[in-house]
């Protein structure tokens, strides 16, 4: 059957548009976008914050903005307006810069678009209209997602790429150290809760003990498959994440901790286990295992708790019970493989019939796996119109991510499927 979505068309320009990209992945990805763009026969306009912005953009084509931020409202507003811009381009649609460009945007209509790591995990990049998460246009209704879902093919999930963290780190000292650098952007307010450098500074200290962490991650899980030991998951995340920081009624880590502890102790049947697995970057500046520990203690099950510093996150899903976590995209792996799984947050995959909807101290005992014929159409829909195929930092990744983006962006498929993600039914 013809495919029957309903999500309108971010803008209704002319086909040849004029576009503004904001802050970006720190990967080429935003200059090569625009590159294709401007060969397509668009107009394409950007704006520096910093110097990181500036060098991961190119010498020419770009405008700065050093004046302070209580100056930005007015000064993106009027070049929103001078330059007739219908599309706004962006990631990290919480930052304060791009919170203030986008009311602006909005405002006079101009179509906003913003992108990040994909919902699913390695090789997908999300490039949707208005923002992520809990700001995501994705439909939430079982129903509305098996209609939109209708004529559309089921992704192939198999990886065909994977992101060189090398490559991703020294891009990412590199774009912070020019950041720190004071002419002619003296006024920039950078959006992370911690100074970049400390965070480097944790991040070393865990790649120098990994052959520890490790070690200890695979005496955990051994030691669980050993003893039979059913256990569920708790998926870790980065405190400073937006997806945390706003999408998510919690201000930390410990706050989720705590509660899916309390309810583990209270409520999971005797005999199981909870493992809690911290986010490989972490910079651990929290004492993680010694906090995790005390919360234990206190819950009174510190011998049914077991922390994984590293380890491979699909092996763990596949043996748990199921996963919790605030809004992870660990959620959509778990889901592929068949694992119940409590969202504490706001995510797209937070859907009756995909994540359980009952309480927390329910989960334990309640919980089913998500419904085959649902997740099928979850994943069709969020593949085929609101992500793109591909990495930030692999050659051949980043070459297909830029495709997939410059395809849509030139056709207005923005939460719309491209025609080759529609079966044959479907095209009819």
């Amino acid at each position: 059957m013809p495919w029957r979505g309903v999500i309108p068309a971010p803008h209704s320009a002319p086909s040849k548009r004029r576009f503004l990209f904001l802050q970006g992945p720190i990967s080429p990805f935003f200059a090569r976008v625009a590159h294709g763009l401007r060969s397509l026969g668009h107009q394409v306009h950007r704006v520096n914050l910093h110097l990181g912005d500036r060098a991961f953009w190119g010498a020419t084509g770009s405008v700065d903005f050093t004046g302070r931020l209580e100056a930005w409202p007015d000064w993106i507003a009027d070049f929103l307006t001078r330059h007739a811009i219908t599309d706004l381009l962006l990631i990290g649609e919480q930052r304060p810069y791009h919170r203030i460009a986008i009311a602006a945007a909005k405002a006079r209509g101009i179509a906003v678009i913003v992108t990040d790591y994909g919902y699913l995990r390695p090789d997908w990049i999300t490039l949707e209209s208005d923002g992520m998460g809990g700001q995501s246009l994705f439909p939430r209704d079982p129903a509305e997602i098996r209609r939109r879902a209708a004529g559309l093919k089921l992704p192939d999930l198999t990886p065909r790429h994977s992101d060189h963290f090398a490559t991703m780190a020294l891009r990412d000292v590199y774009y912070h150290a020019l950041a720190q650098w004071p002419f002619p952007f003296r006024h920039y307010r950078r959006h992370q809760l911690r100074h970049p450098f400390v965070v480097y500074a944790g991040l070393a200290r865990r790649l120098a003990l990994r052959w520890l962490e490790d070690r200890q991650s695979s005496q955990v899980f051994q030691g669980l498959k050993a003893r039979g030991e059913p256990f569920w998951a708790f998926a870790m995340q980065l405190e400073t994440d937006f997806a945390i920081r706003a999408y998510s009624p919690f201000a930390d880590m410990d706050g989720p901790l705590g509660q899916v502890m309390a309810s583990f102790a209270a409520h999971a049947p005797l005999g199981t286990a909870l493992v809690i697995k911290l986010h490989p970057l972490d910079p651990c500046w929290k004492p993680w295992p010694r906090r995790i520990a005390a919360l234990a203690q206190a819950a009174g099950i510190a011998g049914r708790v077991h922390i994984m510093p590293r380890g491979r996150l699909p092996e763990l899903l596949a043996a748990s019970r199921g996963l919790l976590t605030v809004n992870s995209t660990a959620a959509t792996t778990a889901m592929v493989l068949g694992k119940p799984v409590k969202l504490l947050g706001q995510a797209v995959y937070d859907v009756p019939g995909l994540s359980f909807q009952g309480g927390l101290d329910e989960f334990w005992t309640q919980a089913s796996p998500p419904d085959p014929e649902l997740l099928q159409a979850f994943l069709a829909l969020l593949c085929g119109a609101h992500m793109v195929r591909g990495a930030f930092h692999q050659d051949s990744g980043l070459e297909e991510a830029v495709a997939g983006a410059v395809a849509r962006l030139d056709q207005g498929c923005i939460n719309l499927p491209m025609p080759e993600a529609l079966s044959e039914s479907g095209a009819a």
